[in-house]
């Protein structure tokens, strides 16, 4: 697994390459000192995990986050505990505590093993000029909660002004996101535009019904109701084989 180390204190990114050593798992590719070496750093490098400080000059682990489109796994690494128990209220992956103890360290890197491989997923998207697919995660950041969710889990895209409202599970954060720039990196096999304001995942959808004009109207599992309408209910017959 290659890794990346985003840390503004050069000792602490000299430690955990040291600590990492001794797992052989995981290969660091690089480091950055901020949040602009990182941006840069990640897009070229690709990497498939990231080792992410929280408090650094010029902005936070989260705003670099919301930088990204495809958010690797992150293991944050901080010196505020209750900063962290506040923010990771769903899915973090693990954050440690500085100084990084080896033992916290080998439990973080152990979480790994349990998560789902993104090797065929990975294939995919590069074939398809890097679109976003379902086993793809997503950093979604609404005031001071903080969720990292597969897009797989996500079912609705809501437009609300200059904002999207983002479906799944029990919730619906808002996000600083035109619709029709997600829909341009959003895999269409996976996600389909039902409407100027909708964006739906095909996996979710339960049962469809003819609408007025023409239109459809989709019922997602979970019972959310969508309409799709008539300039896209030809496209979406086709894509859901009617």
């Amino acid at each position: 697994m290659k890794a990346l180390i985003i840390d503004d204190e050069r000792l602490a990114r000299k430690e955990l390459t040291s600590l990492l050593k001794e797992h052989r798992e995981i290969e660091v590719i690089g480091e950055a000192a901020n949040i602009d070496e990182a941006v840069e750093l990640i897009e070229e490098k690709n990497p498939d995990l990231l080792f992410l400080d929280i408090q650094m000059p010029g902005g936070t682990g989260f705003d670099l986050l919301e930088q990204l489109d495809r958010v690797p796994k992150v293991i944050f690494i901080t010196a505020y505990d209750e900063f962290a128990l506040k923010a990771f209220e769903v899915n973090a992956l693990d954050y440690l505590l500085k100084p990084v103890q080896s033992d916290r360290l080998s439990d973080a890197i152990n979480k790994l093993s349990m998560e789902p491989s993104d090797s065929e997923e990975t294939v995919s998207v590069e074939s398809q000029e890097k679109k976003l697919g379902l086993n793809d995660q997503v950093f979604v950041k609404d005031g001071d909660k903080c969720w990292f969710v597969s897009l797989s889990n996500i079912r609705l895209f809501e437009s609300d002004g200059n904002y999207i409202k983002v479906y799944f599970d029990g919730n619906r954060p808002m996000i600083h996101k035109s619709l029709n720039a997600l829909d341009q990196k959003l895999d269409p096999r996976s996600f389909f535009r039902a409407s100027r304001k909708h964006i739906v995942n095909l996996s979710w959808v339960e049962n469809i019904e003819p609408w007025f004009n023409g239109g459809l109207m989709v019922r997602l599992k979970g019972g959310d109701k969508v309409e799709v309408s008539r300039r896209q209910a030809a496209k979406f017959k086709e894509m859901m084989s009617l």
